[in-house]
Parts: C-alpha cells; structure tokens; sequence
C-alpha cells in the first residue's frame, strides 16, 4: 500500500439521461495504470444540512476487469477454479455539498 497508496477517479464527461440518471466517463487509475471507464451515477436526493447547506447524495457503480490494471494475483484452489475472479463490481456512494 505504501507504493500505491490511492486509487483515483478523474471524470472527463457526464452525460445526462432520464429520472435522475447519468453516465460519467473518466479516467481510472489502479497502481500505476490508468483506463477509461463509464460509472452509472443514480441521483439519490437532496437533503438540507444542519448547517444551512444542500446536502446532494448519488451512488454509481461499473464492472472492471481487474487484470487490465496489472492486478494478477491469484491462487488456484484445490476443488478446481480460483481463489479471486476477473470481474470486480466497484461501487460508489458519493454525498456533494452545494455551493
């Protein structure tokens, strides 16, 4: 963890759809690699604050092939198959402070 201590995020487009839903296309970097990838974003409502401010809430997910990041590690187990699969569901909860 030391070497690569962050995984980053970096949005590039956004593009808007129906019922509060949205697609945002960036730039995902894991260890020293970084691809572009497309979250969907679900608008989850807004909410004042006790402090006078507009509190936004959204949650996103995408699915990722973890070896296209050089994340290869695996062990084989001994009912056949591996221990870690490909896919990795990543999910995000994001909460936005109105300016």
């Amino acid at each position: 963890m030391e070497t690569f201590p962050a995984i980053t995020f970096r949005s590039n487009k956004v593009d808007v759809g129906r019922g509060g839903s949205a697609k945002v296309t960036g730039d995902l970097t894991v260890k020293d690699v970084t691809r572009p990838v497309t979250l969907d974003v679900e608008f989850d409502g807004a909410q004042a604050d006790p402090w006078g401010g507009q509190r936004l809430g959204f949650s996103a997910h995408t699915e990722i092939d973890r070896e296209d990041w050089g994340l290869t590690w695996n062990v084989a187990l001994e009912t056949g198959g591996v221990l870690v699969g490909k896919k990795i569901r990543l999910e995000f909860n994001v909460e936005a402070v109105k300016q």
